[in-house]
């Protein structure tokens, strides 16, 4: 009996045909928007905290903060957890402050951490329930900012 005979058959028209379209520019822009740039400042922070052990929430607020309206954020933290909370601002020059409070509505004594537009907070969370981020611009003109925060 002779073996059954399989025929391959090749279409090549697209390979065939000389007008191709246009490789796609996957090179990255010269210049990334103020919010792109303020997520990758956040991203390195928060890598370097996520080697400590720390999970980044995944969503990141943003908006605009003007000196003197601070912007506030309601977070729901959990006894025994530790946090922190970090926001970058545009211009790169700016200041940014943040605090953070308590359920009772007092200031939580935390860690601080200060550089040129970027702003740090890191607490332990002694009681359960709804804390209050706040995020000042000291002085200047309003500024972008990005706010993220890891927990472990």
């Amino acid at each position: 009996m002779k073996p059954p005979t399989f025929v391959v058959l090749v279409i090549l028209w697209p390979c065939l045909s000389s007008a191709r379209p246009p490789a796609p520019d996957i090179s990255p822009p010269a210049t990334l928007p103020a919010p792109a740039t303020l997520r990758v400042r956040l991203a390195d922070l928060g890598t370097a905290l996520s080697n400590e052990g720390f999970k980044m929430r995944d969503r990141v607020w943003s908006g605009r903060v003007e000196s003197g309206q601070p912007q506030r954020l309601v977070v729901n933290l959990f006894r025994g957890n530790d946090y922190w909370f970090c926001a970058a601002v545009e211009p790169t020059d700016g200041k940014a402050k943040l605090t953070l409070f308590g359920p009772d509505g007092r200031a939580v004594e935390a860690v601080e951490h200060q550089e040129p537009g970027l702003a740090a907070v890191g607490v332990t969370a002694e009681t359960t329930g709804q804390y209050f981020v706040q995020l000042e611009a000291t002085g200047g003109p309003a500024s972008d900012f990005c706010l993220l925060y890891l927990y472990k």
